[in-house]
């Protein structure tokens, strides 16, 4: 099947990748003995065994990312995936040869020897990732192992897949022809795939011999419909893959998980379910909180509080209620930013503005530069909240923003953050129209989709980035 094959040659080309950074190593411990590079002092005895195993190890660390990115378009020319990967390659070779001369203390061994070869294999590596697996793929699949498929379907669900099929083309796979109610249309543009008659005609067509597959299209409609099809396949020893076109009929992309043999759809992935996952967030939560709570949060109070008194006299926090991970509701708590007034829901619950006359001259100041978030490191601290994750907002508001955007409640799935990859990417300020909204949510959903301790110190990273230079929407 397909994804044999694309297992197939992501372990071919592991393999002669790693022959080619092996030969590399050797060649260019050659050059330089035999031309004396200038800089690169070497001892003529030095042992490169070692240092050559960890090159090795590096390649075949990195042969699950090769095989990671074959399945989806790997085989298919690009530069900046090819760079990427090399990048990959190159730091767990780097990781392994400094730790083995670090750890053994090799004051023989040669850092530019090893530098210079570590730069010259990335650039090499960009050019064989960009062009080796195509050129394999090519190859491997020539017309003794291409596999002609014929699909089941209506002309419209070919037209969704076109894609994918040519680029699995270089796979070996390539369309015979389509089996559908009604041929597909003649006009320019359109399809260009042989039309085989009905789906009725399925025994017919494989009957023939030179069809190595069969591709449903859509779900079987009945269980008839299904054993025909399979029963098909069966008699004449040809493969059967059946689409799913369950998301179209949903709406709503979904989420393959099996089960204890028994699969199931859900509507997102979680990476935040996984107990190790949230013992990670939890504790980058609280090696970055503790210390601003300890030493910067008290000696902060201690200005906000003369600040407060010289221009805007009135209770150091903002503490109002927000709803956190699954919609409880907790106390955020924020620097006084505004001049103090009465409790008034309806009045707090109005977004403030560039040219609020409710906020004082250095409330503005902590607003713009994002100092008025600091006491929320304490909500993170006791767990209501976290470093980062979807900001909350007011309860009127939060129902507001549930009632005109699809999906909003998915961002209660995790902590609320300080920041979030949102804020990070430069939405902040009042929420004037829902598209702005939207945007909001799109991000948060991605972030929970898509978590990773990484992501959170790339966020964590550019907001502090924003406390020196705010951008234009911060006020």
């Amino acid at each position: 099947m397909i994804d044999a094959r694309a297992r197939g040659l992501a372990n071919m080309y592991a393999a002669v990748a790693t022959l080619f950074v092996g030969a590399a190593f050797w060649a260019w411990d050659w050059v330089n003995l035999s031309f004396r590079v200038p800089f690169v002092h070497m001892n003529r005895y030095q042992n490169l065994v070692p240092y050559f195993l960890c090159v090795i190890g590096g390649m075949l660390l990195s042969a699950r990312d090769v095989s990671r990115r074959l399945a989806a378009r790997f085989h298919l020319p690009d530069l900046g995936g090819s760079a990427r990967l090399a990048t990959r390659q190159v730091a767990f070779m780097a990781a392994l040869v400094f730790t083995l001369m670090f750890a053994t203390q090799d004051h023989g061994m040669s850092r530019l020897f090893l530098g210079i070869f570590l730069v010259c294999c990335w650039l090499g590596l960009v050019c064989l990732n960009a062009w080796l697996p195509g050129s394999l793929a090519r190859f491997v699949f020539q017309k003794g192992h291409r596999l002609p498929t014929v699909f089941i379907g209506k002309p419209g669900s070919f037209a969704k897949v076109r894609e994918w099929i040519n680029n699995k083309e270089p796979l070996g796979i390539y369309p015979v022809g389509l089996l559908s109610p009604e041929p597909p249309a003649s006009e320019p543009g359109s399809l260009q795939v042989p039309w085989l008659g009905p789906p009725s005609d399925l025994a017919k067509v494989l009957a023939g011999g030179r069809v190595g597959q069969v591709v449903m299209l859509d779900l079987p409609a009945t269980d008839a419909e299904a054993g025909f099809v399979i029963g098909a396949c069966r008699d004449s020893g040809c493969r059967l893959l059946i689409h799913s076109n369950i998301e179209e009929r949903y709406t709503h992309p979904l989420v393959p998980v099996t089960e204890e043999g028994r699969h199931f759809y859900t509507l997102q992935e979680e990476p935040l379910e996984d107990p190790i996952n949230r013992l990670i967030k939890r504790s980058f939560d609280v090696a970055v909180s503790l210390p601003v709570v300890v030493f910067i949060l008290p000696p902060l109070c201690a200005l906000v509080a003369i600040m407060q008194r010289l221009e805007a006299p009135g209770p150091l926090f903002h503490a109002r209620v927000r709803r956190g991970k699954q919609g409880r509701e907790f106390c955020m708590l924020k620097f006084r930013s505004m001049r103090a007034a009465p409790d008034d829901a309806a009045a707090e619950s109005k977004q403030a503005l560039s040219e609020d006359q409710r906020i004082f001259r250095f409330g503005r100041f902590m607003r713009r530069r994002s100092l008025d978030e600091f006491p929320q490191f304490w909500n993170v601290l006791v767990g209501e909240m976290s470093i980062v994750g979807p900001r909350p907002y007011m309860p009127i508001l939060d129902e507001e923003f549930r009632q005109q955007t699809e999906g909003y409640r998915i961002r209660n799935l995790v902590k609320p953050g300080i920041t979030g990859l949102s804020q990070s990417l430069g939405f902040r300020g009042a929420v004037l129209e829902e598209e702005m909204v939207r945007r909001r949510v799109y991000w948060d959903v991605y972030y929970i989709t898509h978590w990773s301790v990484w992501l959170d110190v790339q966020i964590t990273a550019r907001t502090l980035l924003q406390v020196f230079r705010p951008p234009a929407t911060a006020f």
